[in-house]
């Protein structure tokens, strides 16, 4: 039987969620699948693709542009099989408390690709994340990293049981 090969790009400015993908990649790579992990400004076709998973960083509430340009790019390609979506952002334990419905870009997304889930994983603001902004808010005590490793790996192992369950043997 083939592998099934799963792409997870994502869109960063910072890297937060370039962890979560390849938390993602590492775990679906654990159940058996051929993953990939790739920043989605370089993602230019998906066709040797069997899924996709992909995720963007929270920025003002808004998704990463590159995350949504690959989404625009590989609209029709996408839309011939499976998509999960994820957003990191929250920099505080609210991704932990509850599930965080998508921002309007990524509902948008969601509906234009038909995908199948999306989930809010919390985000990464330390002194190593570069900026302005990100040196104040860490000096101000609001920086962290709230990314659960848990988590995001229960979520990758539901994409590979759904995948499995569908794969023709």
């Amino acid at each position: 039987m083939k592998k099934q090969r799963i792409l997870v790009a994502y869109g960063s400015k910072h890297g937060a969620t370039g962890g979560i993908a390849d938390e993602i990649g590492r775990t679906l790579e654990q159940d058996g699948f051929d993953a990939e992990v790739r920043p989605a400004s370089e993602v230019q076709d998906v066709t040797g693709f069997d899924a996709v998973v992909l995720g963007s960083s929270l920025y003002a509430g808004h998704w990463q542009r590159d995350a949504l340009r690959c989404a625009d790019r590989n609209a029709d390609a996408l839309a011939h099989r499976p998509v999960w979506l994820f957003s990191s952002g929250p920099v505080d334990s609210s991704a932990e408390q509850h599930d965080i419905p998508p921002v309007p870009g990524a509902a948008r997304t969601m509906e234009h690709l038909h995908a199948r889930g999306h989930a809010t994983f919390g985000g990464s603001l330390t002194s190593e994340t570069p900026g302005w902004i990100a040196r104040t808010m860490v000096k101000h005590g609001k920086g962290g990293d709230f990314r659960n490793p848990e988590r995001i790996r229960t979520w990758a192992h539901q994409i590979g049981n759904e995948l499995r369950s569908q794969d023709p043997e």
